[in-house]
């Protein structure tokens, strides 16, 4: 048995295919679309904004071509709702600034920026395979540390008994046994914590700030999301290994319509738990940071505007000295 879905191909009104295919060329379309933006910006803004818009629409394909992999394949439910609420908002975006809201520049920057950072792990096979291995060597560490040692694999076999496909050969599956068969959970590039790091890093690099106060800003907040995402790993492993969350079994398999009531403490500890703690605890990041690193809400402000239609002045509610002081000609 294993935690993650290898296969993200689906079935949609008698039509397969895979989300994950389609969704590439247009990831690599969106993001050539907002760093051309962005390059544009100060040279041409009327091709700037048309490069950004159209982006913009190009992101709403890409978010509504991911909508079945992560409701039909990956049965989560935040995923989901943000992948169907991203089409509309996307789109909402591109008509905002279309007509003038020129503060969508920052987010639409800040989004080009972040698949800098994101997308050289997401491609370059190497730099994968040492990220996930590291993170999985941490979190077994981790785990040891609280008496639980189950054996780490490759994604091959073990004792000749293939567990995963050929697709993911990493040394990132934890081995739990069970007199009911073995149960193993992978870490794969979703569990580094690299695609959160990478969303705050591309809004701290995109705004306007010294780069001595954008540089700490984004160490400290990359160091505290990569350390709670190794505390989520031991917990989604332990809790799913030793199966300790088989709680609710009948309710919990009829929701994520799985048959092996074993996945239940998966399902329970990952897709509902930790995903939802995830949420608020990058919300909660989000406020912290934006003390630290005012500059920050434009974005905030914009993301607030097009979700409730109302304007927001967060500068006065944030300002601190140090936004004023720090700014030296020597920090820029």
């Amino acid at each position: 048995m294993m935690a993650t879905v290898l296969q993200s191909r689906v079935t949609f009104a008698g039509l397969s295919f895979d989300p994950l295919v389609l969704s590439e060329p247009l990831m690599w379309l969106v993001l050539a679309s907002f760093l051309g933006s962005a390059l544009l910006h100060h040279r041409d803004e009327q091709w700037a904004r048309i490069t950004a818009v159209t982006g913009w629409g190009l992101f709403g394909a890409f978010w509504l071509v991911l909508i079945p992999h992560f409701v039909l394949t990956q049965k989560s439910f935040v995923e989901g709702i943000g992948s169907v609420a991203a089409v509309p908002l996307s789109l909402y975006a591109g008509y905002l600034l279309w007509n003038g809201r020129d503060s969508l520049f920052v987010l639409t920057r800040a989004i080009g920026t972040m698949g800098i950072v994101y997308v050289p792990f997401l491609t370059i096979e190497p730099l994968r395979q040492f990220l996930v291995e590291v993170v999985t060597d941490q979190t077994g560490f981790l785990m040891a540390l609280l008496g639980v040692d189950p054996v780490v694999v490759d994604g091959f076999s073990h004792n000749g008994i293939e567990i995963v496909t050929k697709q993911y050969p990493y040394e990132s599956t934890f081995w739990f046994d069970h007199e009911e068969g073995p149960v193993t959970y992978n870490i794969l590039l979703a569990c580094t914590g690299i695609g959160s790091i990478s969303i705050f890093a591309g809004a701290i690099l995109a705004v306007s700030a010294p780069w001595r106060r954008k540089l700490r800003a984004l160490a400290a907040t990359a160091a505290v999301i990569y350390v709670l995402n190794l505390f989520r790993n031991v917990f989604i492993a332990i809790a799913f290994g030793l199966q300790r969350m088989q709680v609710f079994e009948g309710p919990i398999m009829s929701l994520f319509g799985i048959s092996d009531p074993r996945m239940v403490s998966y399902y329970l500890a990952d897709r509902i738990l930790a995903q939802v703690g995830s949420v608020v605890v990058l919300v909660g990041l989000t406020w912290i940071l934006v003390r630290e690193l005012p500059e920050m809400t434009v974005l905030v402000e914009d993301l607030l505007f097009m979700l409730t239609g109302n304007e927001y002045d967060l500068e006065a509610a944030f300002h601190t000295p140090d936004a004023e002081t720090s700014a030296t000609p020597g920090d820029d």
